[in-house]
């Protein structure tokens, strides 16, 4: 890939579609004040080079919970008896693999993990533990935390220095 550098415009561009991807183009290039064509094209290049990796729709869970139930959250640490290169990569991806878990960071120092999970109750939640923890010989600590509420989720990343 050849070099690439983000300018201004560029900058504006992402973080209008990580406040509301679902924009339809002319607007986009309207708030970014740019021409459709132009927006259209450097919109098609930023995905191209992979700096949008994909578009999701964000669910309200307080919206979902009087359908769903409210579900359980927790921050779960983890700590393996090894720390090989083989050995974390086998536990991430058995992590990653597995539906419940939202997020996933290697993490240091401390324990080796931290993972999101989101499960629908205890027994969910109990399941899951068996599933990844219990019946892994290299997990050595698991430690979570169970969410009571979310003050603030915002998955956008900070374009600049000042925000």
């Amino acid at each position: 890939m050849e070099d690439f550098e983000l300018d201004a415009t560029d900058l504006r561009l992402l973080d209008l579609l990580q406040q509301d991807a679902s924009l339809s183009n002319q607007a986009l290039a309207e708030r970014a004040h740019l021409s459709p064509p132009t927006c259209l094209r450097r919109v098609k290049r930023l995905r191209e080079r992979g700096f949008i990796a994909r578009e999701v729709a964000l669910l309200d869970a307080d919206r979902l919970a009087p359908l769903l139930g409210h579900g359980l959250t927790a921050i779960v640490e983890i700590g393996l008896e090894r720390q090989g290169a083989d050995a974390l990569h086998a536990f991430e991806a058995r992590a990653v693999a597995e539906p419940r878990v939202q997020q996933c960071y290697r993490v240091s120092p401390g324990p080796d993990f931290v993972l999101i999970v989101r499960c629908t109750d205890m027994p969910d939640y109990l399941a899951l533990t068996q599933r990844l923890f219990t019946g892994d010989a290299n997990v050595r600590n698991v430690k979570g935390f169970f969410s009571t509420r979310c003050a603030k989720f915002h998955p956008g990343m900070p374009l600049s220095r000042s925000q």
